[in-house]
């Protein structure tokens, strides 16, 4: 049954997805005021990623009934722990979901069809709490709540439109476990009393403090929590943080990496390079960095100090407008073609959708196998269900 409608259901998800969420939003208001990005929701990129996933799932149950697509799943559940969803949550989603469908498709949704994709939906559904749970277990979190207060206790500007916060637990205890590359979120409240959150990847550790960078959001629309931390958050102010999660972290082997990163995609990078130095790590490290400018690459000077600690590390950085002096091999986008990759390095990269796409293209030119290329992208991930 979903494999003869899953063409018409795909066709329509964008229909669906757009009635579903004002549906959903009209009779639970506080869901987008202080759970949803409103940003996302505003330029259309939330209900593309709920689509793109949705009709994922369903492919895979077709295509491999017998395999299980735990990536996608670990990828959504860990941005879901990182918003304190609940397992309540998923009813309200389902009542609405399915009424929109009925709706959009019309006489099609035939008893049997409406049960079919029901049963999709709760596999998902419970694939996803199960792993959420065992998400919210390792920081002791009970019922999704892993929020806790940190104070700013520095706030270092490190170019015209990124700054780094580092905080430390009010409470003075221990910080919860992470890993390099994982992102935290940030819950403020704006002027019109909404609580928004946001995830912001660690760029670090202190033994008592996490540390993140925040670029200030210009467009359409203006970041709202950006643009707050940037204005009105200083030292001495107190936040409310998650515990740390996502699915990209660097592993633990001893093997060759590539870690590369375009814009403020540098910050999960920066947690790993951080890591590798610290840790004297003896492999072989490939940095790879493109930005618009010097003047715009955070943590610029940082990258060559950590590079200089290890001992097998190379780093390639390229500018679309260079300062001064500056190879035209290194002027425009990120190429890896002339950098020395063994084919056995495992990558990571992060960026813009663009970036992503090109270097994973250059990565498996060069011969390293899929699935040992890793990808963290900032926002609704649109890429799901595309490798």
């Amino acid at each position: 049954m979903i494999r003869a409608t899953l063409p018409a259901v795909g066709a329509a998800i964008g229909d669906i997805t757009g009635l579903f969420y004002d549906r959903m939003f009209a009779a639970h208001p506080e869901l987008l005021r202080d759970l949803f990005n409103r940003g996302n929701q505003a330029n259309g990129t939330q209900r593309q990623a709920l689509a793109g996933s949705i009709a994922a799932f369903a492919s895979a149950l077709v295509e491999h009934p017998d395999v299980r697509p735990d990536a996608m799943l670990s990828r959504i559940a860990h941005k879901h722990a990182s918003l304190g969803i609940t397992r309540d949550q998923y009813a309200i989603v389902h009542r609405y979901l399915f009424e929109a469908i009925a709706e959009v498709l019309g006489e099609a949704v035939t008893p049997e069809v409406a049960q079919a994709w029901n049963e999709v939906y709760w596999l998902m559904a419970n694939a996803l709490i199960a792993i959420e749970s065992r998400l919210y277990a390792e920081p002791g979190a009970v019922d999704g709540d892993t929020w806790r207060e940190y104070r700013i206790v520095g706030r270092y500007e490190e170019t015209a439109d990124v700054a780094t916060f580092l905080v430390r637990p009010v409470d003075g205890a221990p910080l919860p476990p992470a890993r390099p590359g994982q992102y935290v979120s940030v819950q403020v409240e704006l002027p019109d009393g909404a609580h928004q959150i946001r995830q912001y990847s660690l760029t670090g550790t202190a033994p008592d403090a996490l540390r993140f960078a925040v670029k200030r959001i210009v467009g359409a629309p203006d970041g709202e929590v950006s643009n707050f931390l940037h204005d009105r958050v200083h030292e001495g102010a107190v936040l409310r943080v998650s515990a740390p999660f996502g699915d990209v972290s660097l592993d633990d082997a001893d093997g060759p990496v590539v870690l590369a990163s375009a814009g403020i995609g540098c910050t999960p990078i920066m947690s790993m390079l951080d890591h590798l130095a610290a840790t004297n790590s003896t492999r072989h490290v490939t940095v790879a960095h493109g930005d618009h400018s010097p003047a715009t690459h955070a943590f610029r000077s940082d990258l060559e100090q950590l590079v200089a600690k290890l001992g097998n590390a190379q780093a390639a950085v390229w500018y679309e407008v260079p300062e001064g002096e500056w190879p035209a091999e290194r002027t425009g986008f990120v190429d890896l073609s002339g950098l020395a990759i063994p084919a056995a390095a495992t990558a990571y990269l992060c960026g813009p959708l663009p970036f992503l796409r090109a270097v994973r293209g250059q990565l498996l030119a060069i011969g390293l196998a899929p699935e040992a290329i890793h990808y963290e992208v900032f926002g609704p991930d649109l890429w799901l269900g595309q490798q």
